[in-house]
C-alpha cells in the first residue's frame, strides 16, 4: 500500500499541472516547484529515514513517516496558493523518504528465503504499476472530481495503512543502539539536497551559472566532510562506510543509479511523445502504456520467485540488457508512426524493469547485516532517486537541445522561444501561430521531436547496457549477508 502510494505520487501530479496553474494562478516557476519540492526532500532524507529507523525502531519510524505523508497530503489538497502547496509538497517528500527507506527493511525483517524473494517480487511489480498508472489515475481524478483529489485520495488510504501497520508490523531496531548521529544526518541531507537541487534547476538556471556550480561545489564539500565525520564515529555513525568495500554493494548501487536514470527518463519522454505528438489525453496515454505495465508486473512477480535460485548478477544483468534493447527499439518509430510502433520498445523495456526491481531491492539490503537494514535500504533508495533526478534533468536537457537544433535547422527564422516550446511538446501551438509557415513548422516540429526522442533514447540504451555490464561483472552472492541467502 505504501509503495503504490509513493510511486504513484511521483507521476500522478504531472497531468494536473494545467488545472493547478489555473486554480492557483501559478507561474511556470511555481509549477516547477510543485514537482521539485517533493523530489528534493525525498532524495535528501532517504538515508536519514533508514538510519533513524535502525536506531529508534523501524515500526515506530515507519508509522511516523506514514502520518507525515498523510498529513502533508491533506495540506496539499487544502492549499489555496502555490506557495502553500509547495511547502506541503516538501513535507510530503520527507514522509515519502521515510516510507521508501523503511519499507524494504521491513520486508527483509519479516521474510526469509523464498518468501523474501516473492515479497520483493510483489514490491517491484507494485512499484511499476504505480508508475505506469500514474498518468491514468491522475487524469481520471483531475477530470472527474478536481485536482485536489490527487492529494486527498492519500488521506483515507494513509489512515487505514497506519492502523494496519500498528496492528500487524513487529517492532525491530539495531541491537546495542548508539545515539542518533545528528551531525551526519544534517550533513548528508543538506549535501544530497544541494546535489539534487542542482540537477533539478540546472536547465532553467544554466548549467554553468554561479548558482548551479555553487550547489554542486557545496554538495561535494559537504559529502567530503560527512565521510570524515562518519569515519571518526565508526559504528556510531549513520552510514557504515565498510559497505563501500563490498564489490556487490558498489555494483548494485551503480546499476541502480544508471538503470533508473535511463529508464525513468525514457518513460518521461515517451509519455510526452504520446501526449504531445500523437495527441493522446492523459487517460488515453495511460491506456497506451498498459502493455508495458502488464509485462512489468508479470515479469516482476516471476522474477521474485527466481531470486533465490538464480544468481543476482544474471537477473540484474539480463534485466538491464532487456531494457537497453527496449530503449534502442524506439528507433522503429518515424514521423508517420502510430503508438503501436512503440510496442516492441514497451514490451522489452517493461520486461527489463520488471526483472530489475525485485533483485535490486533484495540485494541492496542483503549486503548488510539485519541490524543495519534500514541504513542499507536508505542508501539503495538514495541511489535510485538520485538516478531519477539525474536522468530526467540530464536527458531532458539533451532532448530539448536536440529538438531545438533540429527545428532551427528546418525553419531558420523560428525564434528561440518557439524552439523551446516545440521541445516542451507545444509544436502544434507554435505551428498555429506561424501563419503561412504553419504546415512547414508543424512537420518540422513533429520530425524534430521524433528524431530527438530516438537519439536520446539511444544514449539511454547505452547507459542501460553499461549498467548491465557492471551487474554481470560485480554482483556476487558470496558478498551477501547470510540472512539474505536461503539455506
Amino acid at each position: 500500500m505504501a509503495t503504490f502510494m509513493l510511486m504513484l505520487d511521483l507521476t500522478v501530479v504531472n497531468v494536473a499541472l494545467p488545472d493547478l496553474r489555473n486554480a492557483l494562478n501559478a507561474d511556470f516557476s511555481g509549477l516547477q516547484w510543485v514537482l521539485d519540492a517533493y523530489a528534493l526532500t525525498l532524495a535528501a532524507f532517504l538515508l536519514t529515514g533508514g538510519s533513524l529507523a535502525d536506531r529508534l525502531g523501524r515500526k515506530r519510524v515507519f508509522i511516523t513517516g506514514f502520518a507525515v505523508f498523510t498529513a502533508a497530503s491533506l495540506l496539499c489538497g487544502a492549499s489555496t496558493d502555490v506557495l502553500a502547496l509547495n511547502l506541503a509538497r516538501g513535507l510530503q517528500g520527507v514522509g515519502a523518504a521515510v516510507l521508501f527507506a523503511v519499507g524494504p527493511a521491513l520486508l527483509g525483517q519479516e521474510f526469509r528465503g523464498k518468501d523474501r524473494a516473492m515479497a520483493f517480487g510483489v514490491f517491484g511489480g507494485v512499484s511499476g504499476l504505480a508508475i505506469a498508472f500514474g498518468p491514468l489515475i491522475g487524469g481520471a481524478l483531475t477530470s472527474g472530481i478536481g485536482w485536489r483529489w490527487i492529494f486527498l485520495v492519500n488521506v483515507p488510504i494513509g489512515v487505514v495503512a497506519i492502523v494496519l501497520s500498528a496492528l500487524r508490523i513487529r517492532e525491530s531496531r539495531e541491537p546495542g543502539t548508539h545515539g542518533v548521529d545528528w551531525v551526519g544526518l544534517v550533513l548528508f541531507s543538506v549535501a544530497l539536497g544541494a546535489l539534487v537541487l542542482g540537477f533539478l534547476r540546472g536547465e532553467a538556471e544554466g548549467w554553468t551559472s554561479p548558482l548551479i556550480l555553487g550547489l554542486f561545489a557545496a554538495s561535494a564539500l559537504l559529502l567530503a566532510v560527512f565521510v570524515l565525520v562518519e569515519r571518526r564515529l565508526g559504528g556510531a555513525g549513520m552510514l557504515d562506510l565498510s559497505l563501500f568495500r563490498n564489490r556487490t554493494f558498489n555494483g548494485i548501487s551503480a546499476a541502480t543509479l544508471l538503470g533508473n536514470a535511463a529508464g525513468m527518463a525514457s518513460i518521461f519522454l515517451e509519455v510526452s511523445y504520446v501526449q504531445n505528438v500523437l495527441g493522446a489525453t492523459p487517460w488515453q496515454a495511460g491506456l497506451r502504456f498498459l502493455p508495458l505495465t502488464l509485462v512489468l508486473f508479470v515479469v516482476a512477480a516471476v522474477t521474485g520467485s527466481l531470486t533465490v535460485a538464480v544468481p543476482p548478477r544474471l537477473l540484474v544483468g539480463t534485466a538491464m540488457a532487456l531494457m537497453a534493447g527496449g530503449l534502442l527499439a524506439i528507433r522503429l518509430i518515424d514521423v508517420h508512426s502510430g503508438w503501436t510502433a512503440m510496442l516492441p520498445s514497451m514490451l522489452l523495456t517493461g520486461a527489463g524493469m520488471g526483472m530489475f526491481n525485485p533483485p535490486r531491492a533484495s540485494v541492496s539490503i542483503g549486503v548488510a547485516e539485519p541490524a543495519r537494514a534500514g541504513m542499507a535500504a536508505g542508501m539503495g533508495e538514495t541511489f535510485q532517486q538520485v538516478g531519477i533526478a539525474i536522468g530526467i534533468a540530464g536527458f531532458g536537457a539533451l532532448f530539448q537541445h536536440r529538438v531545438g537544433d533540429a527545428v532551427a535547422a528546418a525553419v531558420p527564422g523560428l525564434p528561440p522561444g518557439a524552439r523551446q516550446a516545440v521541445a516542451a511538446g507545444a509544436g502544434e501551438q507554435v505551428a498555429q501561430g506561424a501563419g503561412a509557415l504553419r504546415a512547414t513548422v508543424a512537420e518540422a516540429a513533429r520530425a524534430a521531436f521524433v528524431h530527438g526522442l530516438s537519439d536520446v533514447l539511444t544514449i539511454c540504451a547505452a547507459v542501460a547496457a553499461l549498467a548491465s555490464a557492471i551487474a554481470f561483472t560485480t554482483l556476487r552472492r558470496s558478498d551477501l549477508h547470510e540472512s539474505a541467502v536461503a539455506h
